[in-house]
């Protein structure tokens, strides 16, 4: 396992349980007690967790796993998302963009695919799409989130509220019927929401670790949502609350 593939677990499973000790995360990653402590002391060193006697704890909502320890993770319900999400664009449609590493894949897919207008504020969507000819590119500015690579905040809402989008992806780190769409940044959620009012069709992309989680940021309740593209892992009592909600919800096979 990969030293960042394995930070990635470490932080999921700390935010999911609020704390872990050594030796639990010893015989969930099947490494040593000690190559855990040299991880909970780099994590640490990122404010990423707290490290405590024998362990580390973090709160459960408060916790952000930065995109770069999480591009690897359940990367093959990733990318069955994105080829249903990517279908759902018509040829030649100008679609909107935020951050995620799920939408990350639907944007790689649709530079392959032809003529396409990508409106978005993630800077590493747009890193892979400047060179491609078919793409016609729009970035979007405002204060760069080194958590998420995205551009946020008053320039990009007052971008987006001057352009329209047929659809856009909308990537979260949380959905639930209850509470909606939700993210950890509050400037990222109000990004978000421009994104959404500015569009004829919002399409929330979600791997099945998403469904049903809050956390900090409200971006938009279920009623501003057009269709939710997730993975056969999520939990289906979840799932049936949300298409209940009135969301059209399409489930993919990972494997």
């Amino acid at each position: 396992m990969l030293r960042t593939e394995r930070h990635a677990r470490i932080l999921e499973h700390v935010s999911a349980k609020g704390g872990v000790d050594v030796h639990e995360l010893s015989r969930l990653l099947n490494v040593s007690g000690a190559t855990v402590r040299r991880d909970l002391q780099h994590l640490s060193r990122l404010h990423l967790l707290r490290r405590t006697h024998g362990g580390a704890v973090v709160g459960s909502i408060g916790l952000e796993v930065p995109v770069q320890h999480r591009a690897e993770r359940r990367r093959p319900e990733k990318q069955a998302i994105a080829r249903a999400a990517a279908a759902l664009v018509p040829e030649g449609a100008v679609v909107g963009m935020t951050g995620g590493t799920t939408v990350t894949e639907v944007a790689r897919l649709l530079a392959g695919r032809g003529p396409v207008t990508i409106v978005t504020n993630a800077v590493n969507i747009a890193a892979e799409l400047v060179l491609h000819r078919d793409v016609n590119l729009v970035v979007i500015g405002g204060n760069a989130r080194t958590a998420s690579y995205e551009l946020v905040g008053p320039i990009a809402e007052k971008t987006l509220a001057d352009h329209h989008t047929d659809m856009t992806f909308l990537g979260v780190d949380g959905i639930s019927a209850a509470h909606g769409c939700t993210t950890h940044d509050q400037l990222e959620a109000a990004t978000d929401r421009a994104f959404a009012a500015g569009s004829g069709r919002t399409v929330v992309v979600a791997d099945h670790s998403k469904i049903g989680k809050v956390t900090f940021a409200k971006i938009c309740p279920l009623t501003d949502i057009h269709h939710l593209v997730t993975d056969d892992g999520a939990p289906r009592d979840q799932l049936a609350r949300i298409a209940d909600a009135g969301v059209p919800v399409t489930v993919v096979e990972s494997r």
